[in-house]
């Protein structure tokens, strides 16, 4: 596999991956974040293409990230493990005691590997459920 390069990108340049991979059987607008224009993104290229993003908030020592997608035909390949692997250190570096997401119940394991661990009770978002995931950083 050619190498990843992960970097800052802006929200806008977040959008089409966040609604093609997160969802696509809603309006573009509704993968568009009120707080976009005060987080953190970043997007992991292959061979100067787009192919994952995620956007970090870090607000009184606590981040989240939200929007995470990777393109399916690439997910199970690091991409998403390298991505998620430097929005960790960097929130760290933002002064983040706690680290946090809503996960799609189906991906809790993913998160898990990051040690993180569910938090709370099963919720829905449509008809797709989720559990809050948590971790504590050094």
């Amino acid at each position: 596999m050619p190498a990843v390069v992960i970097r800052p990108i802006l929200a806008p340049q977040t959008y089409s991956l966040r609604h093609r991979v997160l969802w696509p059987d809603k309006p573009p607008e509704h993968v568009q974040l009120p707080e976009d224009e005060v987080g953190h993104h970043f997007g992991a290229f292959r061979q100067q293409e787009l192919v994952a993003v995620i956007s970090l908030f870090v607000e009184n020592g606590v981040g989240r990230f939200r929007k995470f997608a990777t393109e399916p035909a690439l997910q199970g390949q690091g991409i998403g493990t390298a991505l998620l692997r430097h929005v960790v250190a960097e929130a760290t570096r933002l002064g983040a005691r706690t680290l946090w997401c809503d996960s799609r119940q189906a991906a809790a394991g993913f998160y898990q590997r990051f040690n993180m661990e569910p938090e709370g009770a099963v919720f829905y978002k449509g008809d797709i459920p989720y559990i809050r995931m948590v971790r504590t950083l050094p």
